[in-house]
């Protein structure tokens, strides 16, 4: 079974916690040619587009053209804890948004998810981590 897992990608990073809700930086991972990278979140980003929501359907929009299809290698997987992730004080702040182009409808849904995945990325350093590409 370990024969057939093999590392394609090593990326090293500093976890770092939120300042004010937010980490500066989000991950961005490309499936189709192995790039792992950090990208800057702008103080633009957290003005307008508050919260996971706001984050993965903006970050959609400028990954994607109008004519991308939900099978397209530009098509992105956006997972986006909100500025609140992972603060005991909120009820509801495990909970993470799931951004993509619909398989059904070829237009931006989004989902909520809950569990450890949203604050352990915030308490990593990272406010959203895009998935792009084919593997």
């Amino acid at each position: 079974m370990k024969l057939a897992h093999k590392v394609l990608k090593e990326a090293s990073f500093t976890p770092s916690l939120p300042q004010r809700g937010y980490n500066e930086r989000t991950l961005y991972i490309n499936l189709s040619d192995l790039t792992v990278s950090e990208k800057p979140v702008t103080q633009q980003m957290k003005e307008i587009f508050i919260g996971g929501r706001g984050f993965g359907l903006w970050q959609l929009w400028q990954a994607v053209k109008p004519t991308t299809r939900w099978n397209d290698p530009e098509n992105e997987l956006i997972i986006s804890p909100g500025p609140l992730a992972g603060n005991t004080q909120y009820p509801g702040s495990g909970k993470s948004i799931v951004v993509t182009l619909s398989p059904l409808t070829d237009i931006p849904i989004d989902s909520n998810v809950g569990g450890f995945f949203g604050p352990l990325l915030k308490f990593s350093g990272f406010d959203a981590l895009e998935i792009q590409g084919k593997a």
